[in-house]
């Protein structure tokens, strides 16, 4: 099987390159990618190159296949997986494949197993850690973002708090406590603030920052609290006492969870003085920086039982939950998305995500056309047609426009 696929061969450098893949084996099985969804991850991947952690060392002569969020159809199927899989079935992956004795993962580490691509070969690491998993939703770019969706997922089952009068850990956040969420305005963030809204354990607030008053504005009608969780969006770039501002947001002046989703010292900082009693601080954002080091309050770990806790990644469990969130419709994943673009586009937009603004860029690696803001489409008539389609739906990303995109637009 031929594929396209976006390769990694060293620090910034990515190529778009048609080669073919092998037969599969027994172990393994052959799949084609209809979207994969850019994740920020793969910009620290691609600046840092062999000094990732989780690349193999010789890029220059045995390149990898980027992308790890990433949704799409089976091909075909080793004879020692045709009990658990079948040719034309759905599935998504679990890019953090934890394996006990490598830091390998999907989109990171092999020649044949990445998401930016055409087709690619699900290998036995995967299969063996229980990570390719079946998906029965009705789009592809809702099961592109079930990896990221896990991920917030992890995070959150990964704060605990303590039983009383005990050091015996209750794992997750708070129920019925006061959640904040820092520089929460980007498509994690948001993703976030959806699973607070719709997860199964609930906090009876949650405050969001942002440094932006569109976006702040844009979240205010995207997310109406519901489920009884009130919701608050606080603009912070005009701020000069964070501290005081957040305080005053809560009606105990401190929060049970707190969620960082911006690598800065300063915030940490500031988290770690907003905590409550037995509180605890996630710092989810992974900085690039190997040596990044930030203040936090060690009185208050020691005497009132603060908990510092960083996730990355989630597990198979958590692309479990996230794939029945999103088939049952209780996250709703579409609204994070800002950009689609064919793979001829990947390479260069892999490389300036951080300059583009908005949310989740997907890329439909099928295709080859420009990359698209949705709220910026032109005036040539397959853009015309799909800012009808997206105006039925208040501008968000739905199956409709995908199903015209997969129809009309030209094949790589």
């Amino acid at each position: 099987m031929k594929t396209q696929a976006v390769r990694l061969y060293g620090k910034n450098d990515l190529r778009l390159e048609s080669f073919e893949l092998p037969p599969i084996s027994d172990d393994e099985v052959l799949v084609s990618v209809i979207v994969d969804s850019i994740c920020m991850s793969s910009l620290k991947l691609v600046n840092q190159g062999e000094n990732h952690k989780k690349t193999p060392p010789d890029l220059k002569n045995n390149p990898i296949i980027i992308g790890h969020e990433c949704c799409g159809d089976i091909v075909q199927v080793g004879k020692n997986w045709q009990h658990k899989f079948k040719k034309g079935q759905k599935y998504v992956i679990q890019a953090n494949l934890q394996l006990i004795d490598s830091p390998y993962c999907v989109g990171y580490s092999y020649p044949n197993t990445g998401g930016c691509a055409t087709y690619m070969i699900v290998n036995h690491d995967v299969l063996k850690q229980n990570c390719l998993i079946p998906y029965d939703g009705k789009t592809y770019f809702e099961g592109a973002l079930v990896e990221p969706l896990s991920c917030v997922i992890g995070a959150f089952n990964a704060n605990y708090h303590l039983k009383p009068n005990s050091y015996d850990h209750l794992m997750g956040i708070k129920p019925n406590g006061e959640l904040l969420i820092l520089e929460g305005t980007g498509p994690m963030g948001m993703l976030a603030i959806d699973y607070a809204l719709g997860g199964d354990i609930k906090p009876q607030k949650v405050v969001v920052t942002g440094r932006s008053k569109e976006k702040i504005a844009l979240l205010k009608k995207l997310y109406p609290s519901r489920n009884g969780v009130e919701l608050e969006f606080i603009d912070i770039s005009d701020s000069e006492d964070q501290l005081s501002l957040l305080q005053n947001t809560s009606s105990k002046n401190c929060f049970d969870d707190i969620f960082i989703f911006l690598p800065s010292k300063d915030l940490i900082h500031l988290a770690s003085q907003l905590l409550a009693f037995d509180g605890c601080l996630n710092f989810f954002a992974g900085p690039q920086n190997k040596n990044f080091e930030a203040e936090i309050n060690f009185y208050d770990v020691h005497y009132n039982f603060t908990h510092i806790v960083g996730t990355s990644g989630g597990n198979p469990d958590d692309m479990h939950s996230a794939v029945k969130l999103i088939e049952s419709g209780k996250v709703d994943v579409a609204k994070i998305v800002s950009h689609i673009m064919g793979i001829d586009q990947a390479c260069q937009i892999t490389q300036r995500q951080n300059e583009i603004k908005g949310g989740k860029k997907l890329v439909y690696t099928h295709k080859k056309f420009e990359i698209k803001g949705l709220d910026s489409l032109t005036d040539n008539a397959d853009d015309i047609t799909l800012k009808k389609i997206l105006d039925k739906n208040h501008g968000i990303w739905s199956k409709e426009a995908e199903d015209f995109v997969l129809s009309h637009f030209p094949d790589i």
